[in-house]
């Protein structure tokens, strides 16, 4: 299916060096695992004892009613909790195509990105196992300032991290390459989860219910054991701090450029564009097209994701009442899902092109939040466990996903020359951050109304993810059919380079 120009040399991927380079991914998901999953919640509650001074004292009572009573002040501060979290991807869209452009045009002895890398990922190891110390004393404003400083630091590192792997890798060979290092991302937010197991969230704030009697569980054994909360924090900004040196170590970026320097040359040559990107001439009408479609899917798909990852602890823990070990399992069973994807994206991408592959990850996510909304509209919102279909559905819905993310920034970086990867990546992750400010306000917003309640959860994302792919269905399918990949065993020889 693949053909060889006659003066070109086969593609080889250097799988040693992406998975180096993936420890810049293995931060960054760790990172936002952690903070996705319980900094909603935090705001949550502290949000709900502040605007709601009787909401403490109807924890205590443990009635049917005085449950009843806690369920809607939870409701009603999902609005303001999603304007906390819209807020920080405010500044994430601003501040990453800023970070973007800037490491363009960064000229350092350890390269253009890893400055920005070292600081960023320092600073944010820091600052970040003070968030669950300032909830457990209930300093809102406290909480609220380290979350954004943590924001600006994480926004610094990663779209230069995000960026490194492109740098250094032909284009044929970037939706394997994004394979690799999201499965090292992924592996970084599996080390948040299983250390999210051991120090479970709804045991610390007393929310889960018997599901014999429908009343609160007793938990108080670790309401006010801060360690609950903090071990998390604490073990995701050590890992950080250590995939950031064995990254700064083991991987040269000015030293690999020079290396692979005709290699990038030679990719432009094989890229998946509908013109060919001149170094010197804007993009041409036809890849800008490309470019805008590809950027308003993406918009959508996060709407979708983001919305449901930025309520999933707080549907689990207030719409099923289950304790957030089933946010961890499902966490779990999504991302193996994620990691099959990851690890066949790129060679189904190489088969059929990245449009198609792209294109049937997002059906399968839509058929997963379908069957997800029918489900709960028939079978309605078990209380005090998470239905088994839930689990299965969270697997596939994985893997659907993870066919989108290996090969969408791809897409993206194709469309520019090796003078703009930054701002390129600046583009990907505004579409992103776009979406991820706006869906937080969304559905809070709609949660705020009573007839909309957490069932409604799988209907918002199945509509933002048909919007997504209609959009998607526009883009261009261009495939290469001069690029000759090794395969097979030949695939692993470079492995040792």
């Amino acid at each position: 299916m693949e053909q060889t120009v006659s003066n070109q040399s086969t593609f080889k991927l250097n799988y040693k060096r992406t998975f180096l380079i993936g420890f810049a991914f293995f931060g960054i998901l760790l990172l936002w695992q952690v903070y996705d999953l319980w900094c909603p919640t935090f705001l949550t509650e502290m949000f709900a004892k502040a605007f709601y001074p009787e909401y403490e004292a109807l924890r205590q009572i443990n009635t049917a009613d005085a449950i009843k009573q806690c369920g809607d002040i939870i409701k009603k501060v999902q609005y303001p909790v999603g304007i906390m979290m819209a807020i920080d991807n405010i500044a994430a869209l601003i501040l990453m195509p800023v970070f973007g452009h800037l490491s363009d045009k960064t000229n350092t002895k350890i390269g253009k990105r890893m400055p920005y890398i070292l600081i960023g990922t320092f600073v944010c190891a820091i600052a970040f196992p003070f968030i669950p110390v300032l909830f457990h004393f209930n300093q809102l404003a406290g909480v609220i300032i380290m979350m954004a400083v943590v924001v600006l630091f994480a926004m610094m590192y990663r779209n230069p991290a995000v960026a490194l792997m492109p740098d250094i890798t032909p284009k044929p060979l970037r939706s394997k390459a994004n394979g690799i290092i999201n499965i090292m991302g992924y592996i970084g937010g599996a080390f948040a989860t299983v250390v999210g197991l051991v120090f479970v969230l709804s045991r610390y704030l007393g929310t889960a219910v018997d599901k014999n009697t429908g009343l609160y569980a007793d938990h108080t054994w670790a309401y006010n054991n801060i360690w609950a909360v903090e071990g998390p924090f604490l073990v995701a900004s050590v890992l950080m701090l250590i995939s950031a040196i064995v990254l700064f170590i083991l991987v040269k970026e000015n030293k690999i450029k020079e290396e692979m320097k005709d290699e990038l040359a030679r990719g432009e040559a094989v890229s998946e564009t509908a013109d060919k990107v001149d170094d010197d001439k804007p993009l041409s009408k036809a890849n800008k097209i490309m470019l805008f479609l590809i950027l308003g899917a993406e918009f959508f798909w996060f709407m979708a994701d983001n919305g449901v990852s930025t309520f999933l602890n707080n549907y689990v823990i207030y719409g099923t009442h289950s304790e957030s070990t089933s946010t961890m399992i499902l966490t779990i069973l999504g991302g193996l899902g994620s990691v099959a994807g990851f690890a066949l994206g790129g060679i189904i991408a190489s088969k059929i092109g990245r449009k198609w592959t792209l294109f049937g990850g997002l059906a399968l996510s839509l058929l997963s939040y379908l069957l997800w909304a029918l489900l709960t509209f028939t079978a309605g919102l078990s209380k005090g466990s998470i239905p088994v279909w839930l689990y299965i559905i969270w697997l596939v819905k994985g893997f659907g996903m993870s066919l989108v993310h290996v090969n969408s920034f791809p897409m993206v970086v194709e469309l520019c020359n090796s003078k703009k990867i930054g701002r390129f990546t600046g583009y990907y992750y505004a579409a992103s951050m776009s979406a991820q400010t706006i869906t937080p306000i969304a559905l809070g917003a709609l949660l705020y109304i009573p007839t909309f309640d957490w069932r409604f959860l799988p209907v918002y994302a199945g509509v933002c993810i048909a919007v997504s792919l209609v959009v998607f269905f526009f883009v261009k399918n261009v495939k290469s059919t001069k690029t000759k990949f090794t395969s097979g065993l030949e695939a692993l020889g470079d492995a040792e380079d």
